[in-house]
């Protein structure tokens, strides 16, 4: 596969691809609606689950078994189950638990102890504002996040960023998804909940990679450039791209609603 950087094309449309055609709109969640430190979040996150299993494992075992499962569940193909099936899978076996017994300690740990990872999360400013200007544009809004979380963990995210009220019509997470970006299967699950043709969506995410792979399905997007990953193997290029007050201005055009 030819890798291509993703490039600007601002303020231009696609071919059959015209204003007021829009009707919905996909938010990333991490590094687009929030900033997320990755890198110390993945690492506090798992420390703290694994104490919810610290008669069974040691944390560096745990750690080990959580990141290969995951890992495992990024590049999965089949779709035969969901996210969640698939992942408590590869992981009660080695624990010599059920999947019912690890939920309920998950949820002991979210309920619990979860709350410490905010300091790691930072709202962006204009993201409660660009939802609330799409959802003034009259568009449909999913909030598009890759789903390798359980949902009260993408809950909690939203809560910190101060958007955990907004009527999204479906959050992507491991419980009602079958594939992980960068994967076409997931945004074509995606397409077919909302029953909308690839034109009628936009994909807005920071991911040169998982983000802009919304167009292997025939989705436009928008590169959020505020905290961009440029992760140097996207085959897509960007249809439009700025921060998300540009990509407000992009809405307007798109949707129809700044000709009123």
């Amino acid at each position: 596969m030819k890798i291509v950087a993703a490039r600007e094309r601002r303020g231009g449309t696609m071919g059959g691809f015209h204003h007021g055609q829009i009707a919905g709109v996909w938010f990333d969640l991490d590094g687009t609606l929030l900033e997320v430190e990755m890198r110390r979040f993945i690492p506090a996150y798992t420390r703290g689950l694994a104490g919810a299993f610290a008669d069974l494992t040691e944390p560096e075992s745990f750690a080990e078994l959580l990141l290969a499962a995951t890992l495992e569940l990024l590049r999965r193909e089949d779709g035969a189950c969901s996210n969640e099936t698939f992942f408590l899978e590869r992981v009660t076996a080695p624990l010599g638990i059920d999947g019912e017994d690890f939920k309920a300690r998950l949820a002991a740990y979210c309920d619990a102890e979860l709350a410490a990872l905010a300091p790691l999360v930072r709202p962006h400013p204009l993201a409660r504002a660009a939802l609330e200007h799409c959802r003034r544009a009259g568009l449909r809004v999913v909030l598009a996040t890759n789903p390798v979380f359980p949902r009260a963990v993408i809950e909690a995210r939203m809560a910190w960023g101060g958007f955990a009220d907004y009527p999204f019509e479906l959050v992507t997470t491991y419980e009602n998804s079958r594939y992980c970006k960068p994967h076409r299967g997931y945004f074509t699950d995606i397409l077919d909940h909302m029953g909308l043709e690839p034109a009628r969506c936009l994909m807005i995410g920071n991911d040169t990679e998982h983000d802009l792979a919304a167009r292997s399905a025939g989705v436009p997007t928008f590169l959020a450039e505020t905290w961009l990953i440029d992760r140097g193997a996207g085959a897509f290029n960007a249809d439009y791209r700025g921060d998300l007050a540009e990509l407000c201005r992009v809405v307007d055009r798109l949707s129809g609603s700044g000709d009123h």
